[in-house]
């Protein structure tokens, strides 16, 4: 199976656009989105071509192969006009054989991790840093952000197939992997 990963849209169409262009190269099985869709939040500028209701209906072609967890920017209202169930804190997957706590951030992070069993992957956004950390009890993963990146990261997201992680930046260039052994 193969899984794209991206978080924190933000409501930017632009890059909306460019991640369902990347999905469409991709071809993952399954897209999963770690919160922060529509909402650009009171502590983040407005991204480029902020328009909600076009990343809503962008979205919506993907509705059944979208996976998402609610992140701290998102409300009920997003769920009216999204046509998939994003309104879950966190989201438990098997993916070759690896367990996936996916969720966003702002209730379970690295630093305070909820309770899972050993060997979980703690999959994050929310900090828009991409991230891979071996806790040893845990591997914590971040694909950063797909359009208001921080700490002089690129747009971007995250590609999981064969148990290796392989951060892109939005052209779809690799720049970072890890394997689970």
């Amino acid at each position: 199976m193969k899984l794209m990963i991206a978080s924190d849209l933000h409501g930017s169409a632009y890059y909306t656009k460019k991640l369902l262009d990347a999905c469409a190269q991709e071809q993952p099985d399954r897209l999963l989105l770690l919160g922060d869709l529509l909402y650009h939040g009171p502590r983040n500028a407005l991204p480029r071509d902020y328009d909600c209701m076009a990343v809503a209906e962008m979205l919506g072609t993907l509705r059944d192969r979208i996976t998402a967890v609610r992140g701290n920017c998102d409300c009920e209202v997003d769920q009216m006009v999204l046509p998939f169930p994003m309104m879950a804190d966190f989201a438990l997957l098997e993916v070759g054989g690896l367990t996936l706590y996916a969720t966003h951030g702002h209730l379970w992070s690295e630093e305070a991790p909820p309770p899972m069993a050993a060997g979980t992957v703690l999959l994050n956004g929310h900090f828009h840093v991409p991230a891979c950390v071996d806790h040893g009890a845990f591997l914590y993963v971040n694909p950063g952000s797909t359009s208001i990146p921080k700490a002089g990261s690129a747009p971007g997201y995250l590609v999981l197939e064969d148990r290796t992680f392989t951060w892109k930046d939005m052209e779809g260039s690799a720049y970072k992997t890890h394997t689970v052994a």
